[in-house]
């Protein structure tokens, strides 16, 4: 955004002003099916509730392969060669997923602080408008007090 610089008048002020942009639609928008799911992971995967799945998964997969009927155990004890693998894979898909979110949380958070300057642009060139109109405001009551001071002089009333 190119500097602006301080209007005299309320009207000038109203010519400056360019609406609000929305963020998270313009976001929204500019996001593709896939951007929006590795997003989707993104935000889902970084939360309790999928840090307990995991835990749960894990903990019920080397519990029951250790102390399940030995039968029944599919991946036995010490080994634990097929939990490694579909770990591993988990880890490997995961984060590349989660680092293409993480860039696309970033890019947003770009739109958002351009967006947060041009309010403070704005809303600074607003206050000083405001405060050159006190300042005028001022001077003039003063203008208008010494002017009847001087009246009430001439007309002997002090």
């Amino acid at each position: 955004m190119e500097p602006i610089t301080s209007p005299k008048t309320l009207e000038e002020l109203k010519e400056l002003r360019t609406p609000v942009r929305n963020t998270n639609r313009i976001h929204h928008e500019r996001l593709s099916k896939m951007q929006k799911l590795a997003i989707w992971i993104t935000e889902h995967v970084g939360t309790m509730g999928f840090f307990f799945v995991i835990f749960l998964w894990t903990a019920s997969w080397l519990t029951w392969n250790s102390i399940g009927p030995k039968d029944s155990r599919f991946d036995p004890y010490p080994a634990f060669v097929l939990w490694l693998f579909i770990s591993n894979m988990i880890q490997i898909f995961l984060m590349p997923l989660i680092m293409i979110g993480q860039n696309l949380q970033a890019a947003y958070a770009e739109i958002r602080a351009e967006a947060d300057f041009d309010i403070n642009i704005k809303a600074e060139t607003e206050i000083e408008t405001i405060l050159m109109h006190l300042e005028n405001q001022n001077k003039m009551m003063i203008e208008i007090l010494h002017s009847i001071e001087e009246q009430e002089k001439k007309s002997g009333k002090v």
